[in-house]
Formats: C-alpha cells, structure tokens, sequence
C-alpha cells in the first residue's frame, strides 16, 4: 500500500487499530471493576435477579504458557457469561490456579528454582495472556491451590472427613462423635465383641477403620531410584516409565478416602446430570457396579473353603478350574505347606515376578497367560467335581476376592489361559441366536447344566442366576453380592510440592488431627528437592527434619486429645495434585472470607443447584470429576454446602489440534520453517519435501500456536471468533493460520459499516429510515444467536452474523439504531471492536450491560423467497417470487426470466416441476 493509501485509510481495522482499541477497553474493564459481582448482602447487590454460575475448569500453569488450544473452552464460556449479563442474570465467572502438583516440583529439581517462585511467573504469565484474550472475569476472586488461605480450607475438608464415618443404615455421613456416641450406649453393634470390653488401643483402631479419611495399607509400585509410588500407568514390564528404573510392588501405610461408601450415589445421582452421554458412561464404568455373587469352594482335604465372586453364577457348570491372584492368602499356605503336585520352587519365583508388575502390564490383552499350577483342588458345588486351582498374574487381589472359578467356555480371559495349559472347555450356554463363537460371554439358554443336587437346564440367562443364587443361599454355599469396580482413593504422595496433612504421630505410632484452629499447615520451604533413593518410601518432607519433629502443643493438636509437650513427628507425604481442585468451585463464591471455608448465603445463592455450567476437556471426565463429587457428596451430608452435586451441567469442548511436519526420517520440522508449494510442504532451509500430520499441539511436535502472536497480527476479537468458528465448540478441529484471515475480513467489514476508515469516527452516511431487507435480516440474526449461543452453537450463529454484514454491506444500508443491536449481538463473540462501536454511537457506558435485543416473529419470514431455476436437472439461474405465490404464477415468472428464457430459447418445454419454496425444474429440449 502506498503512503497516500495509508493516511487515507488510517483507521482500517488492522492489527494497529484491533490492538489499540483491544489493549484500551481491556484497561477500562479493568479500571471500572466492569465484571466484578457482589454476593448477596453487599451494597448493591440485587438477589432477586436470576444467577448463572460459569466455571472453567482451571489450569495447570505451566512455564510455556498458553497455546492457542487452551482458550476454546475459556471463550465458549466467556461467549455465554457475557450474553446472561446481558439478559439480566447476575453472572458469577471466576478464574483461578490449579498450581501444586509433579511437574513443578519436577522443574524445580532440574533448575535449582523454588517451585513457588516458578509456580507463580507462570500464572503471571498465563493471567497475562488470559486478559489480552478480554475475558470477563471477575478477578477480584482469583486464587490459587498454592496460597496458604486457600490450602488451610483444603486440609479443613480433610480434617472434616477424617472426624466422619459413614452410617449405611442412612446412606449419609455422620461425625465420628456420633458413632463413639452410639457404641457407648450400647445402641451399635461393633463386629461381635462388646464395645466396652474392648481395650483403648482397639477402640481407637475400630473408630480409625470407621473413618471416611483413614491410614490403609496398600501394594503399590514404588521406585526406589525415583524415590516415589508410581501409578500403574506409570510402571512398563517392571520398569518405571520415566527413567527405566526397577520398579517393585510392596505393601504402604498411606492415607486413604473412603469412596467406596458413596459408589451407589455416584452412580444413582448422575440421572439428574446434563452430562455428556459419553462422561456418563465413563463414570459409570469406573464405578463398575455389577449384580452377582459369592460363592464358596471347598478346599479338598482340608476345612477350608474358597471364595470367589462371579457375576455369571449361572456357568458355575462350565468351571473346570480355578485361579488366584499372586498376592492371595493361599498361596502363602501353598508354599508353607506345599502338595506333592506342587514345584514350590517355580511358583515362589512366579510369584515373586508377577508381584512386581504393574496392574495395567498383568491385564493387557496382547499378553501371553502364564501360570502355574498350586498343587491344591477345590470342589465344585453344584457338580461336585475336581477342579485344579492354579495361581496366574491376570487375576487380581484388588477385584472381588483375588480368586476366580474359571469358566473358558464363556469368559476369554479363562479361555486363552485353558488354551495356553491344556485345561477342559465345557460349553453350559447356548447362544438364542446361534452364535458360533469359541468362546460365547452373552447371555442365553443354559445347557449341560444339571446335577443331583440342582438343574438350570433351559433357563434363560436372568433365570438361570436366580435359581442357582437361591440354591447357593438355601445350602450355604454362597449369597447374591452387589460389587464395584471402584477402589478406595489411595490419597498419600511422597512429594514435597502439595498440601500437608493435617496429622501428627506420637511415639507410639497413633495419629492425632491438628485442630482447625491451628490451620493451615504450612509446607516448610526445601532448597533440595530430590528424592530419596531408598528401598523403604521416605517422603521429601523427611528433609525438613526442624519441621518435621515438634510437639503436639506446636503442631495445634488439641490438648484434650494430647498433652502440649508430647514429642510428635508430622505427616511427611502431601495430598496428591486433585485435592485442590476437588472443591474451588465452591470456594469461589467467597474466595476471601478467612472466617469460614464459604459464606453460608453465598455458597446456597450461586451453588443451591449446583455451577450452571462446567466447561473443560473430555480428559477429565472419570477421576477429577468424581473426587470432586465424592468431596461435595460429604461436605452436603455434613451440611456444609447444599446441592448433592456440583456441577449440574457439563461440556467437554472439542480438541484444538495443529499441522505438524516431519521430514522422511521421521524427524520434525518447525511450523514457521515450512512453506506450502502447490500440493506439496517443503522445508525451506533444505527444500526438503516433508509430511504433513494432524496432531495435538505439544512442544516436542513442534507445533504450538502461542495466542500471544496471533493477537499481535490479528487481534484478540478475531482469534475469539476465529476459535469459535472453526466447526461445533465440541468438535476437534485443527489449527490453520491462514484460514484466521477470513475472520479478520469480516470483521473489517463490521468495521466499515459504522466507521469512517479515513477519520475513525462513526460515519457521517448512515441511513436515516431502515431499509426493509436489511432489517429483516437483523431480525433474522438476532433470533439466530439469541437461540444459538445458549446452546452453545456458536459457529451458526458467528455465521448468521456474516450474512447480516454481508446483506447490510451489499443493500448500502444500516441506521443508528441496527448497528447499536448488531454491536449488542456481536459483543459476546468479539467484545472489543463492540465496545468501540456502542461508544462511537454515543454511549458512556459498557455494552456489557447493555439489554439484548429482542425480535419480531412477523419479520422472521419474507414477502418475497428466491428460488433455483434448474433445466434439465441443472440449476442455471434463480428468481424471487412472490411468497404465496401459485404454482402457474411461478411457472411464468421461470420462463419469462431474461437469462431463463435466453437459455431455452428455440427449445420445447415438455415439463416444468415445481418444489414449493424449494426449486423449479425445466425440462425442455
């Protein structure tokens, strides 16, 4: 462009202007407090309104900040915050950090740097790039997991489970005092021996196995060299995944919740949830309720018996054998007491590989079964039959009772492994519709299932599992048993950079809670973050060897519980990186109230049914949403807050992905490094040709899109539109700079409608009186998004604004009053250059207020349609018509068209179809 062009249009709207006007009202938001919400009972505050609760699920700051991944949810939701401000709701849209966790405390271990000190230049820089995106936050309730305030009411719920149990007769929890209360009256039964013949070291143990926060022993995968407890994802053939260190399995004392109390309320209360249908099922899965039953095996030649649960007990008649997990008690007899037919040696030494796998390694599909054979047999109930019992890694101790009957006619697992070991197969199943499958699992018509004692010949499925059950419960040989898949959350990390217990031990090993009073339980500072190479699991915390030992005075326990002076040693393992975001979305309703872990009124204004709407992506949809139920599910029932769920309605917004390239050896190539020629990529240092891939953004792929440089070029309003256009907000979509050029375009054109590119100003030509087209088309629009943005459709409504503009701009027309409603409608998606405009039409005040504009049924549909005129099946022209137009009135207007006419001009008509408000074709030759 050449000088004169330049000064005569000054005020294009470009990245100069975008970023001005962007950087301009972002400080004005900000100087005004202009998304700042009260709480009921603040001067000002007006509760009769309805409310909106908008929750992000907050993010991890990390040192690389943002991609432009990361905001497609964050302006899905600022989209519809800002449309309920303007329709009247008091809207509450917090941001916060979720900030402790592995990978700080990882980066700090290679850089010598406190992670508090990383911690927080990376949440400047993430609530940095966050504000130039012109979100509506109300900042003033910031927070982070790290702060001390905030972390004192993280281990106030703890203590808050730790001091309850949970009654089963009224499915709640209760306070501890409550069942102490009971067992000294006499009113509770305790497990068969009277409550006060009991000595005051097995009291306190009964009470301590009672509660919903307890100490557990459990087998995890602990690496010595790492110095921490690996997850089983973590663990590859023995190995730890990071590192290649040996990895083996051993007992731990750790922490423990009990969810396993509230299973059948996560998964009944999930009904009245508007959750992704995928979420639901995911979290129905995790919880794995199944209806079976427990069934006793006789151990031949000895009193004992075998417990197994099986949810089919109806192919009791095809078990042939029996297996047993490593860790099973037998085993431990087997090799004390070993059988003729047992090498002992071989099965010591498969046991003790197979402990030392990790679950995930032992249950994979592509493993061969391996196993050995006990040496013992068991006797089948309902045949009365031999069966061998042998020992193998795919059976687990930590589902049903670590022992398995094995029926490889119909269960896969079973017959792979009788396959593997020459083991009998009996078929007691027939398929209803003639599966031929080698091994069916279905249900369908028992067979070959009749003995002396019982018969389920001929029973369906369904059937069939109740008469054996009844049978089972008649002679005592089993019972119907409800069981989960879910497991009790393992809630101890032997990590420095989390939450401290609340907890303190004597010399005797008893545990003592620190009063609430005494919190919050401040993590001491380490300038050695390294972990403790040790076979036994020591805790980083063990370094802080002046904070660790105290007394119990020092340490806040209370003294009815511990004399002051008693010598005490802290927790030393930390909560795990979800205890923090297990609960801020309700600590966001009073972020600063140090008196109370929420504000009563507060909490049942905004949560009394729960955050409106939760938006974050689909990889959280088990563990992190079900900690933060199973959090609210205890805090309701000791009347803490008041919905039983938190998050009413869910949306997982789609994955954002990026081109990446890679050269023929499989290596990468930079994005910016890359150069399209004709159908080919190339690398233009080398001129190489390389691959384009799809893939997620990541800085090994090297393709991260930083928001910071598209905001630069472009703006911050057209990366948010840009965003939200890219297809369905919950469709993954890939990133692609050049198609952001579009977007940008339209928006100049939005531009030009109200503004005087040469002075800046509004224009000095807009219309006086409306122009019928164009406003019916604004109606249109504003039915559009009004019905779209609440649905979060936001694409189809970007694109019925582009029609708008696009009608307004070819008609020449627009009044005052249609560019004030058209910057209302456009100021969710693309707040700034909106604001730009209601100011330029003379308003003082921010359209974030301003009311949305409402539509005119009677102008949603025309006087006048345009239809497609096809000849001989193809469409060559079109005409408008009258609406009500009768089918001969539209067979003349086609023909006498000029172009239509020109075109079938000597030919003859043979037919003309017409479609109603659809299309008219001509045939004619």
């Amino acid at each position: 462009m050449d000088t004169q062009s330049q000064q005569t249009h000054a005020f294009r709207y470009g990245s100069t202007v975008a970023n001005e006007l962007e950087s301009r009202w972002q400080s004005h938001w900000q100087a005004e407090n202009v998304f700042h919400i009260g709480n009921p009972g603040d001067e000002g505050f007006d509760a009769s309104k309805p409310k909106f609760y908008c929750l992000d699920m907050f993010p991890y700051p990390s040192g690389a900040g943002l991609h432009v991944g990361h905001p497609v949810g964050y302006i899905g939701s600022d989209i519809l915050s800002r449309f309920k401000r303007m329709n009247g709701f008091n809207v509450l849209h917090p941001m916060g950090w979720d900030a402790f966790g592995l990978p700080a405390e990882q980066y700090a271990i290679e850089t010598g740097i406190h992670p508090a000190k990383t911690t927080q230049k990376a949440i400047d820089t993430f609530r940095g790039q966050l504000q130039k995106i012109g979100f509506s936050y109300d900042w003033s309730r910031e927070f982070a997991t790290i702060d001390p305030e905030y972390y004192k009411w993280t281990q106030w719920i703890w203590l808050k489970a730790y001091n309850s149990w949970f009654d089963c007769d009224k499915q709640s929890a209760r306070p501890i005092d409550e069942l102490v209360s009971q067992l000294n009256a006499g009113t509770l039964e305790c497990d068969g021996t009277q409550w006060n013949e009991r000595t005051e070291i097995e009291r306190a143990q009964y009470i301590d196995d009672h509660r919903l926060a307890y100490l557990g022993t459990q087998v995890v995968n602990w690496c010595p060299k790492l110095g921490t407890v690996l997850a089983n994802e973590e663990v590859i053939d023995g190995l730890s995944e990071r590192g290649n260190h040996p990895v083996v399995r051993r007992p731990l004392k750790q922490w423990m919740f009990r969810i396993t109390a509230y299973a059948d309320r996560l998964l009944s209360d999930l009904e009245g949830l508007d959750w992704p249908s995928s979420t639901l099922r995911m979290q129905r899965e995790w919880i794995g309720r199944s209806e079976g039953a427990d069934i006793y095996f006789t151990i031949e030649g000895t009193e004992q018996s075998l417990l197994v649960y099986s949810t089919r007990p109806d192919t009791i008649f095809g078990a042939t054998f029996m297996v047993v997990a490593p860790e099973h008690e037998l085993i431990q007899e087997v090799l004390a007491n070993p059988t003729s037919e047992c090498d002992v040696d071989a099965v010591r030494a498969y046991v003790d590989t197979a402990k030392n796998r990790s679950d995930v390694d032992r249950m994979a599909d592509t493993k061969e079964k391996s196993g050995l054979f006990t040496g013992l047999y068991a006797i089948n109930p309902a045949t009365n039959e031999r069966m061998p019992i042998w020992v193998a890694d795919y059976v687990l101790m930590g589902y049903g009772h670590g022992a398995v009957m094995a029926v490889p006619a119909h269960d896969q697992r079973d017959f792979e492994f009788a396959n593997a070991f020459g083991l009998p197969v009996r078929e007691v199943v027939k398929s209803i519709d003639d599966c031929n499958d080698e091994c069916f699992s279905g249900k369908g018509v028992a067979i070959n299932s009749t003995s002396d004692a019982v018969s389920i010949d001929g029973q369906e499925t369904d059937e069939a599992r109740q008469t054996i059950i009844e049978w089972f419960e008649a002679n005592g040989m089993g019972s119907s048993k409800t069981n989960y898949r879910l497991r009790d959350w393992l809630f101890s990390r032997q990590r420095y950079w989390g939450e401290p217990f609340p907890v303190v031990f004597d010399e005797n090993g008893l545990h003592y809670p620190v009063s609430s009073d005494a919190l919050p339980v401040e993590l001491p500072k380490l300038t050695d973050y390294e972990p403790i190479e040790s076979e036994d699991p020591l805790p980083l915390l063990a370094k802080a060897e002046d904070w660790l030992r105290t007394t119990a005075g020092e340490a806040g326990v209370d003294p009815s519980l511990l004399h002051p002076d008693t010598p005490v040693t802290r927790e030393a393992n930390t909560m795990p990186g979800w205890a923090g975001s297990c609960w801020y979305a309700i600590r966001f309703c009073s972020p600063h109230d140090n008196a109370r872990f929420v504000d009563k009124e507060a909490e049942k204004y905004w949560m009394g049914d729960g955050v409106d709407l939760y938006i974050g992506g689909a990889e959280h949809a088990v563990l992190h949403l079900l900690y933060a139920r199973f959090w609210h599910k205890i805090l309701f029932d000791l009347g803490e807050v008041s919905s039983k769920e938190p998050f009413t309605k869910l949306f997982h917004q789609g994955l954002l992905t990026s081109y990446a390239y890679q050269r023929a050896n499989k290596s990468l190539v930079p994005m910016h490094q890359v150069e399209e020629r004709g159908d080919v990529f190339v690398d233009i240092e080398t001129g190489e040709e390389v691959e384009r891939v799809i893939a997620k953004m990541s800085k090994s792929l090297r393709n991260v899109v930083n928001p910071d440089d598209v905001i630069e070029e472009y703006g911050a309003d057209t990366l948010r539109l840009y965003e939200m256009y890219m297809g369905p907000l919950e469709a993954s979509a890939p990133w692609n700079t050049r198609d952001i050029v579009g977007v940008h375009r339209f928006l100049q054109r939005v531009w030009r409608l109200g503004i005087d590119e040469q002075t800046g100003e509004l224009r000095s030509d807009l219309a006086d009186e409306p122009n019928d087209a164009v406003e019916r088309s604004l109606h249109v629009t504003i039915a559009k998004v009004t019905d779209d943005i609440p649905n979060l459709s936001y694409n189809t409504a970007i694109a019925s604004m582009i029609e708008f503009v696009n009608t307004a701009t070819s008609e020449g027309s627009v009044t005052r009053d249609q560019l004030a409603r058209f910057a209302c409608l456009l100021s969710p998606f693309a707040p700034h250059i909106a604001e730009e405009l209601h100011a330029k039409l003379g308003n003082d005040t921010s359209i974030t207020f301003e009311a949305w504009p409402s539509f005119n049924e009677a102008m949603l549909t025309s006087d006048v349609i345009e239809l497609p005129v096809q000849i001989m099946g193809k469409v060559r022209g079109k005409i408008e018509v009258p609406a009500d137009a009768s089918q001969e009135d539209i067979e003349t207007l086609a023909v006498q068209d000029e172009h239509i006419a020109s075109l079938i001009e000597g030919k003859t008509i043979r037919k003309i179809i017409v479609v109603p408000k659809q299309i008219v074709n001509i045939v004619a030759n």
